[in-house]
């Protein structure tokens, strides 16, 4: 009867999809609804919002959202959606104003399987969480360029009852090139904030250090607002980006090579870097500034150089989905960066399941629900059992580590199991029949 009925919502679901699909591949078409949210009005529609399976599906895409795992940039994993269970991933990170995320995902089989991909801000004490924007089902992949220091969420979710691989890649870069040629060599050697006139005023921008007539260049296409010079920074250029909510300023040229109105594109030369102004005692450099209506802000992360890859996947994906236990005192880590400090210690033989692998780490899921990072080196496979016991007397075999849990069946006196893994007070076993379960530790 479930198979029955896993059957009829599975061709309920495919049709809605294969409507979707066909009238749309990228958001919008219908409005504001994301695919995501195209998604779940299916599900309601079919009528399926109120079974287990549907309210299991919305249920993880909400608790991605209020509890989603800490990572650090430049972030991948490869993972595996098992087509049994409703599933979904949430990722936090930090960005910094000026830069641009890229979010990609790769998935096989690359037909006949959905998945969604959208990023958000988390929820504040005073609101819910806001959604930026999100992938289409075709390309899975977007941008998006960040205004202020912040933190985001993403959320990856498979449609129901379909299993596949994925790839998942979150980079960050600039959001506008660099200003200096990049046929001659630069370097930056002053920062945003530094003293300046023992003290009296704080450096407004980065100095980009580059010989003598170095070419600065426009770090987007835009036009050229201003052209002139000044005590402080000799000759300037001052322009705007096109449909852009900054101004940018170039100073201590050696000369200038563009005229007020001129329409740049990214790469074409403004100046020529020299030390005019209050930079005459000071070597060839190229003052740059971003100016907002609301005045100055930090240019570093505008145009910085990405320089970090992801951590090179170097762990087994055949162990993904499937239970396995710590081979000793392990570290369970919030974020996957090994030197966080914020872990949870887990003993020995300790239950978990990998759901996906990140460089030399697993992304791993306890027997609780709660989740985190551990070291691909540290945990071993189940199938062979830590040791085998007796039953003493009569007992149930529960389906969780907790006497509250359902019992799967009845173990009788003087049956034999085998001890699996553990996990808090009780041990993970199987019997005669391979039926695998929880009993309290003696």
């Amino acid at each position: 009867m479930l198979n029955k009925n896993l059957s009829l919502i599975f061709t309920i679901l495919s049709f809605s999809f294969l409507l979707y699909a066909c009238s749309s591949p990228r958001p919008g078409i219908f409005g504001k609804r994301t695919p995501h949210e195209q998604y779940e009005k299916k599900i309601e529609d079919a009528g399926l919002k109120e079974t287990a399976l549907g309210e299991a599906w919305l249920k993880a895409a909400a608790i991605t959202l209020s509890n989603p795992l800490d990572i650090s940039l430049p972030y991948s994993e490869t993972g595996y959606f098992a087509g049994d269970k409703a599933s979904a991933v949430g990722l936090r990170f930090r960005a910094k104003r000026g830069e641009k995320i890229r979010i990609s995902l790769t998935k096989k089989p690359v037909e006949n399987f959905a998945m969604y991909v959208d990023l958000w801000q988390p929820a504040t004490s005073a609101d819910k969480p806001k959604l930026l924007t999100a992938a289409d089902t075709v390309n899975l992949s977007l941008e998006y360029t960040i205004t202020e220091d912040s933190i985001f969420i993403v959320r990856i979710q498979p449609e129901l009852l379909k299993e596949g691989e994925y790839r998942l890649t979150i980079l960050t870069e600039p959001s506008l090139a660099f200003p200096i040629s990049p046929k001659v060599k630069s370097n930056i050697g002053s920062f945003w904030g530094v003293g300046r006139d023992n003290g009296a005023r704080k450096h407004e921008g980065i100095d980009i250090f580059a010989p003598f007539r170095s070419p600065a260049v426009a770090v987007a296409d835009g036009i050229v607002t201003r052209v002139n010079e000044n005590t402080l920074g000799g000759k300037v250029v001052f322009m705007r980006p096109d449909n852009s909510w900054i101004n940018l300023y170039y100073a201590h040229l050696d000369s200038q090579t563009v005229q007020e109105g001129q329409r740049v594109k990214t790469g074409d030369t403004l100046g020529l870097t020299g030390n005019t102004g209050n930079a005459r005692f000071t070597a060839s450099h190229l003052h740059f500034g971003i100016y907002t209506n609301n005045g100055p802000i930090d240019p570093l992360y505008f145009v910085k150089p990405a320089t970090k890859e992801p951590a090179k996947l170097s762990v087994s994906l055949n162990n993904l989905n499937t239970w396995m236990r710590t081979g000793k005192k392990t570290r369970l880590y919030a974020d996957q960066n090994a030197g966080a400090s914020n872990f949870l210690t887990l003993e020995e033989n300790t239950l978990l399941r990998p759901e996906a692998g990140t460089g030399s780490y697993y992304r791993v899921i306890l027997p609780d629900g709660k989740k985190g990072f551990v070291s691909g080196f540290m945990i071993n496979s189940i199938i062979k059992p830590l040791k085998k016991l007796t039953i003493k007397k009569n007992q149930p075999l529960y389906s969780t580590p907790d006497t509250a849990g359902l019992q799967k069946r009845l173990l009788t006196a003087e049956e034999k199991i085998n001890v699996l893994a553990s996990f808090n007070d009780f041990y993970f076993v199987s019997e005669k029949d391979n039926v695998e379960g929880w009993l309290p530790q003696p």
